[in-house]
């Protein structure tokens, strides 16, 4: 016998419980960084393989997008696309966070050329995009809502640097201050599509799994980032 649906208040509490328990504010690399005891070459090296995983953001929802049969849903989700590639050149988050890189000292074209990126780096980021191309849209869009953490990383991460990387230029910060607001918009959007979607316990259970996948993804990028030379210095 199939076991009872949770409430969407059971859902959402096991949701966060996931995010609370595996989200990479807690990975040491994240812990030392928001300690300031990183050196320049360690933020270096972040930055520009992170930028690898930014980069593909706008990919792996144009995948999700694809899944959506509702006009309506896909306009809403196109925002996300927009929100990182930018209205016009210039703009948007993929444009804010190469900017990031010059305020630290990393040249826009050392981080546009994937040559250096990390190998564990690459592979957390092309099993994120696999998945998202290949799962359903339920488990798609539960696998973004490590978003709902996002506005308290960014916090975070934004008093760290003005405090403890001084030496990066404030102006350099906007791609985090940016995604204060637009993770904590889009990570209840997603929480709401997926408490609609997951109606039987199998589907939920889906839901939970795709969320601590995530969670292992962005995990396994800094492991990678923490244990390995290159990048760029």
């Amino acid at each position: 016998m199939d076991a009872d649906p949770w409430t969407p208040d059971e859902l959402t509490e096991r949701l966060r419980a996931v995010s609370a328990e595996r989200y990479h504010d807690r990975h040491p690399f994240n812990v030392r960084m928001h300690e300031g005891t990183l050196t320049h070459e360690e933020v270096r090296r972040w930055i520009a393989n992170r930028f690898h995983y930014q980069r593909h953001i706008p990919v792996k929802d144009a995948l999700i997008l694809a899944k959506f049969d509702d006009p309506a849903l896909r306009r809403g989700w196109l925002r996300r696309i927009r929100d990182h590639d930018g209205e016009r050149d210039g703009t948007g988050g993929i444009e804010r966070w190469l900017r990031l890189g010059e305020a630290a000292g990393v040249a826009r074209e050392q981080l546009l050329d994937a040559s250096g990126v990390l190998p564990g780096v690459r592979l957390a980021v092309d099993g994120y995009v696999n998945f998202c191309r290949l799962s359903p849209a339920l488990d798609a869009v539960a696998a973004s809502l490590t978003e709902l953490s996002a506005p308290g990383l960014m916090r975070t991460r934004i008093a760290a640097f003005e405090q403890h990387y001084p030496w990066i230029d404030a102006d350099g910060l906007a791609y985090f201050r940016t995604r204060v607001e637009q993770g904590g918009r889009d990570g209840q959007e997603a929480l709401g599509l997926v408490l609609t979607w997951a109606r039987t316990r199998e589907e939920q259970e889906r839901a939970v799994a795709a969320l601590a996948f995530k969670c292992d993804v962005l995990w396994s990028l800094l492991d990678a980032v923490d244990r390995g030379a290159g990048g760029t210095t």
